[in-house]
C-alpha cells in the first residue's frame, strides 16, 4: 500500500523559551503556523522488514540521521510492527532553514503510517511520540496555527489567522540548530516577546494586535553571528512588510502583510538582494 502526505513549513510567530530543564530541553512558549511552502513525501509499506529513505535533495541524509527514517523505527519499535517502509522525500522546504522541514517530514511519516497500519492514534499521542524525534515534530503533527508550550509536546490549536501574507527568505547559510541553542544565557535573554498579547491578536483576528506582539527571542543569538538576518528584516521593512522576524533558530527571516499587492511589491523587491525567497499564505493541514 502507498500514500502521500503533505508536509508544510512552519514559522514562530512567537517564540519563546522561560528556562532549561535538567537534561537540558529547553522549556517553550510559542505560537507557531505552517504555510504553503511543503515538502510531499511518499509512504510504501513493504513485504521485508526494511527502512529505505530517498530524497530529491542532495544535502539529506538517507540513515538514521534523517527524522522521516527515525519516524518510522520509532513507529515499529512502539508496536512492534514487522513490515518494511520505503519513504520518498520530495523536498520543496530548504534544508537548515529554521522552517521545520525534517521535524514535518518526520510528522508526515507519523500519520501516514498512522494510516496504513490502522494504528488508530490520535494526534495527541502522535505528537507525544513526535517528541523523541525532534522537538517540532509534536507540532508538525498538528501543522495548524498553535501554541505550543512545555518542551514542544503541548499543542493547543488556535482559529485559523485573519488574512495575511508572507514573504520567506532564506539567506545562503545553514544554521546548527543546537549549536544556537547551546547558546542560550537565560540571565541575557530580556526581549521577550508577548505571547498573550499574540494570542489575544489571533482569538480577536485582529492583524493590529497580531504583528506588534510577534517575536523571537532567539532572533538576537543568532544574528549576531549572522549579520545576514538583520540586514534581510530591515530590507523587508524598508520595502513595506508591517512586521518581520526570524523564524526558529534561523537563518529565514519572513515578512508578513495584511495586503497581497503590498506583499507581492516585497516579495519582487526582495528577490534582487537574497536569492530564496518565497511569498505564501498561512495554511490549517488538519482542520477541526
Amino acid at each position: 500500500m502507498q500514500i502521500v502526505e503533505k508536509a508544510p513549513a512552519k514559522i514562530n510567530l512567537g517564540l519563546d523559551t522561560l528556562f532549561e530543564h535538567q537534561n537540558g530541553d529547553k522549556e517553550w512558549n510559542m505560537v507557531m503556523t505552517s504555510v504553503d511552502l511543503a515538502d510531499y513525501v511518499q509512504i510504501e509499506t513493504l513485504r521485508t522488514n526494511r527502512i529505505e529513505v530517498a530524497t530529491d535533495s542532495g544535502f539529506l541524509p538517507n540513515d538514521r540521521r534523517n527524522l522521516a527514517f527515525q519516524a518510522v523505527s520509532l513507529l515499529k519499535r512502539q508496536y512492534h510492527i514487522q513490515s518494511g517502509v520505503r519513504i520518498k522525500i520530495k523536498k520543496s522546504i530548504p534544508v537548515a532553514a529554521g522552517l521545520g522541514g525534517g521535524s514535518s517530514d518526520a510528522a508526515a511519516v507519523l500519520r501516514g503510517l498512522n494510516r496504513l497500519w490502522e494504528l488508530n492514534l490520535d494526534l495527541a499521542t502522535l505528537a507525544k511520540l513526535g517528541l523523541k524525534i525532534d522537538s517540532d515534530v509534536p507540532y508538525c503533527v498538528y501543522s495548524q496555527t498553535a501554541h505550543v508550550t512545555g518542551k514542544g509536546e503541548l499543542v493547543r490549536p488556535l482559529p485559523k489567522l485573519p488574512p495575511m501574507w508572507i514573504i520567506l527568505a532564506k539567506p545562503k547559510i545553514s544554521v546548527s540548530t543546537p549549536n544556537i541553542l547551546r547558546q542560550v544565557d537565560y540571565r541575557q535573554l530580556t526581549a521577550h516577546p508577548n505571547i498573550d498579547g499574540l494570542l489575544t491578536g489571533i482569538q480577536d483576528q485582529e492583524p493590529n494586535e497580531i504583528f506588534p506582539n510577534m517575536g523571537n527571542v532567539l532572533e538576537t543569538i543568532t544574528a549576531k553571528r549572522y549579520p545576514e538576518i538583520t540586514q534581510i528584516k530591515q530590507q523587508l521593512l524598508t520595502f513595506g512588510a508591517d512586521a518581520a522576524q526570524m523564524s526558529g533558530t534561523g537563518p529565514t527571516v519572513f515578512g508578513v502583510c495584511r495586503k497581497q499587492s503590498r506583499a507581492q511589491r516585497v516579495y519582487n523587491s526582495l528577490k534582487g538582494f537574497c536569492k530564496e525567497v518565497y511569498l505564501v499564505r498561512p495554511v490549517n493541514l488538519i482542520d477541526r
